[in-house]
This record gives C-alpha cells, structure tokens and sequence, in this order.
C-alpha cells in the first residue's frame, strides 16, 4: 500500500457534508491546489480535536495526509481566522455562506489564481463590519469575469458608444447609452447605480475601509445582478433563497423604520 505524505496547505471550507457516524467530508478551497475534498474523522465526536475546526468559513492551514486522488485525511487545523463575528450574526453569515458557494461554483468554471485572495478579502471585510450587502454586490461582479460572461461597463453594450450612458440592461449585456435605450423595454437606473457598478469591477477589496450605498442603488444592483446571473451564469447556489429572505427582511425593516421616522416628525400636537 502506498503511503500518503503529510502535506500544510492554506485554505478555506466552503462545505462541510456529514459522513458516516460522526466524520465529516470538507470541501476546503486552497491556494495551492485548488479545491480538495477532506475527510475528518470521528470530528462530530464531542471530544474530538478535529471538532471546532471541521466546519464551513473557516480559514486555515490544514495539515493532512494527502491523497492526489479521492479524499485526504485531515489531521489538524492552525486557524488563520474562523470568522466568529460573522458566523454569530444571521444576517452577515448569510451572505457569507453564499459568498462560498459562489466561490466553490466559479472554481468549478475558471480557477484563477487571484480567485483565492478575493475571497480572503470579501470575508475579512464582513467580519470587520463593512456592509455585507454591499461586499458581496462587489464580490458577484468581479466573478463574472471569472466567468467570462462581465458586462460592458466601459460603454454602450450594443453600440460601444462611451457618451451619454443612461441606464443598465442585463437583457443587453450592460450599460446602454440613451440612443439604444428603449422606452418601455429597457428600465431607467440612476446615475449612482451604474457609476457604483462600474466602481465595483474595478475596486480593490482589500483596499476598501469604508463604503456607504443608498438604499435605492442597493436594490437596483441587486436586481440587475440576479437577472444578470440567472441570465447569462446558470450557476445556482442552494444558499441564494436564503439570502433572498434575508434581503426581503432587510428591506421590510428598512420600511418600518422609514414609517415611524414619519410618525414621529408628523406628531400632532
């Protein structure tokens, strides 16, 4: 029998599926080898080492006996960052785990090297605190290069005219300029919405400390990305539903707010 070599590779779970009795099968996204399936044994046992660090978003290096095909074995876990901020709230680790899904979807189409640290940084900058809506916004336009279906966002996308761009189309591919648009058929964005969107593509997340986006912009983004996707992707992700209920609850909360902000400004005395 051959013997597997003892390997450390840095990387980040995407998946966690139960196996067995009490093992688990990890699918853990690396730098170096790309994605590998882990098996960790016995880690749903209560005393087991392997029990804290054998679950989805965390971020680590993974000492295993590495197996080139079929499953590794892991032995042990130095985590890097295990994202407790985030995988303690609901809202952020939501859009967390579909920034991993995500991720594990594009892998499967384009792995790139860059792929790896955009992740790092998406997740980082959720469990700084940064708006989680607004990062992973950022984080869906930039895999749509890796999947080699981005949008114009450097001029009319039926044209190629640069000047007078007056909305987006993900029917059309991207922005449109106000010659191509069509009344009626194409639907008007504001001017904040397509500049933010090119912004998006080419920000550095690494680099982003702060970022506030209206509310408006917000969902007029996101209904251009999720048309854009279903569209022109066909890449499904079983965490999106859950987002999308996230999302509706957001908005709900956002009205209620608005409501008693009216209330209270309009007091009859």
């Amino acid at each position: 029998m051959k013997k597997m070599k003892i390997m450390s590779v840095k990387g980040i779970c995407l998946r966690e599926t139960n196996y067995s009795e009490a093992s688990k099968i990890l699918n853990v996204y690396t730098e170096e080898f790309g994605m590998l399936g882990i098996l960790s044994k016995s880690c749903r046992n209560l005393k087991s080492k392997l029990r804290g660090v054998s679950r989805k978003l965390l971020y680590g290096t993974y000492h295993i006996y590495y197996k080139e095909k079929g499953l590794s074995i892991l032995i042990g876990v130095d985590m890097i960052n295990g994202y407790l901020k985030t995988t303690m709230d609901l809202e952020r680790v939501t859009y967390a785990s579909y920034i991993a899904d995500l991720t594990e979807q594009v892998i499967k189409q384009e792995a790139d090297e860059n792929l790896f640290s955009s992740l790092v940084a998406a997740l980082e900058k959720i469990e700084e605190g940064l708006d989680a809506s607004t990062i992973t916004n950022i984080y869906e336009v930039k895999m749509l290069a890796y999947l080699g279906v981005l949008p114009s966002l450097d001029g009319c996308a039926v044209c190629g005219n640069k000047n007078n761009i007056v909305t987006i189309s993900s029917d059309k591919g991207g922005l449109l300029c106000g010659s191509c648009f069509q009344s009626g058929v194409d639907r008007i964005v504001s001017s904040k919405t397509i500049k933010l969107l090119r912004m998006y593509y080419y920000v550095d997340l690494s680099k982003i400390t702060k970022i506030e986006v209206e509310k408006e912009s917000e969902r007029e983004i996101d209904q251009f990305l999720e048309e854009y996707y279903e569209k022109y992707t066909g890449v499904i992700t079983k965490s999106k539903k859950m987002l999308k209920e996230v999302k509706r609850m957001e908005r709900k909360q956002e009205s209620t707010r608005k409501d008693l902000e009216y209330l209270e400004n309009n007091k009859v005395s």
